[in-house]
């Protein structure tokens, strides 16, 4: 029967953001000005690699140095234009391809951005090999309060067969990284990954062992998410992706984990409060700088260029780099935040209807009923909270949201391509 509602679930969400992230074609409308304070976030997307991932859907290029630096002044323009547009960020998110790929320009970015906005938090994301004393040195003095190291897994088989063995070291070299940076950062977070095609049930319990026996801050451990574009890719490299055995994989991560760690959200455990990966969580908007970036502001959901040139380009002309956009209803809105939020575990309803002025239950009551007669949702006094079945029934919906915004990627860049 369970089998049956995962299923459902995914088949309907994934014909849901199919549709939801369908951005409308010709000229975007401008960014507007900011009008009301809320809590929002900077993204800003570092697009560069040393060596592509095969089941990575990010917009990311091989690094070079001249146009990586290039890139990065222009970042630091677009922040700008952010800031003469009114908005104010609380917190900043540097995702890529490899942020630290550059570490001097990165610091250079990230102290512009502190000049203009009130920032209190500061998350970047890394990998292995660039957890060198140098660059971590550098980043603490940037003010990074939260580092995110890109592991996926300890396993040197399965690290051999994502291709990130011989770049990033084995997975004791990787274990050992992490357990001497302990205590630099507020939030040193291990990324994972779970149900790769040739991962077992022996894989993930060793690789689950290091983690505890290492103590890092905080793990986000999310599912393999596979592109249409990867989806050759992986299975020729891989194997064919075994979403029958997810849930499986995540109940192990679950027993695990807790109670040592708590959840902030559906996929990320934490020892202590702080940022976690899917900022949307815990901010209302954000906005997305950088190539390929996409942000949500004011109701529209929008990408910047996928084109590094021609983002460049614009930018030294003193324009923003947008693309496409999405203008969603405010029915619409309201069910990205059901989704957002319960995936942070807990939504007040009452905040909806304060945000929105929309009734939840007469806009949700056909999802909240559904979830709340599937044991996924709990409902007291207003809230609604994820029981351990509902919160794999949100592991299902964001992977999939996810995958949709990869698709978005893929089809952007096959129209750049022609």
């Amino acid at each position: 029967m369970q089998k049956i509602v995962n299923q459902t679930i995914t088949a309907i969400v994934r014909r849901e953001f199919s549709r939801s992230l369908r951005f409308e074609d010709g000229r975007p409308p401008a960014l507007p000005q900011a009008r009301e304070k809320l809590p929002r976030l900077l993204y800003l997307h570092v697009p560069f690699c040393e060596k592509l991932c095969p089941y990575c859907s990010f917009n990311r290029f091989l690094f070079d140095a001249t146009r990586c630096r290039r890139y990065f002044h222009a970042l630091q323009r677009e922040i700008h234009l952010y800031r003469d547009r009114g908005y104010d960020f609380a917190g900043i998110y540097v995702g890529g391809g490899t942020p630290t790929v550059m570490i001097d320009e990165l610091a250079a970015t990230l102290e512009r951005a502190r000049e203009c906005f009130s920032i209190r938090e500061i998350s970047v994301e890394t990998n292995p090999n660039h957890l060198t004393e140098d660059r971590l040195n550098i980043l603490k003095s940037a003010g990074v309060n939260r580092l995110s190291v890109g592991v996926q897994s300890f396993d040197d088989g399965l690290l051999k067969d994502v291709d990130r063995l011989e770049k990033y070291g084995s997975g004791a070299e990787v274990a050992a990284r992490l357990a001497a940076i302990g205590g630099r950062f507020d939030t040193l977070n291990a990324d994972m990954m779970f149900n790769f095609p040739s991962q077992t049930p022996e894989i993930l319990a060793r690789d689950l062992d290091v983690l505890m026996r290492i103590g890092v801050d905080q793990v986000t451990y999310y599912p393999l998410m596979v592109s249409d574009s990867t989806r050759r890719q992986v299975t020729e490299k891989l194997g064919e992706v075994d979403y029958g055995r997810e849930e499986e994989y995540y109940d192990r991560i679950l027993r695990r984990l807790l109670p040592t760690y708590r959840l902030s959200s559906a996929w990320c455990f934490s020892r202590q409060n702080g940022m976690i990966d899917e900022y949307i969580v815990d901010y209302d908007e954000y906005a997305g700088l950088g190539s390929g970036s996409i942000g949500f502001l004011g109701g529209a959901c929008y990408a910047n260029t996928f084109d590094i040139s021609e983002y460049i380009d614009k930018i030294e002309r003193g324009g923003l780099p947008l693309m496409a956009a999405r203008i969603f209803s405010r029915k619409d809105q309201l069910r990205y935040d059901f989704l957002m939020k319960l995936f942070g575990t807990r939504l007040d309803l009452r905040d909806l209807r304060n945000k929105y002025g929309l009734n939840p239950w007469a806009c949700l009551w056909f999802e909240i009923l559904a979830f709340l007669l599937t044991g996924s949702l709990r409902y007291r006094n207003g809230r609604l909270t994820l029981t351990d079945r509902g919160c794999y029934s949100w592991v299902i919906m964001m992977r999939e949201f996810f995958i949709a915004v990869n698709n978005f990627r893929d089809y952007c860049r096959a129209r750049l391509n022609g």
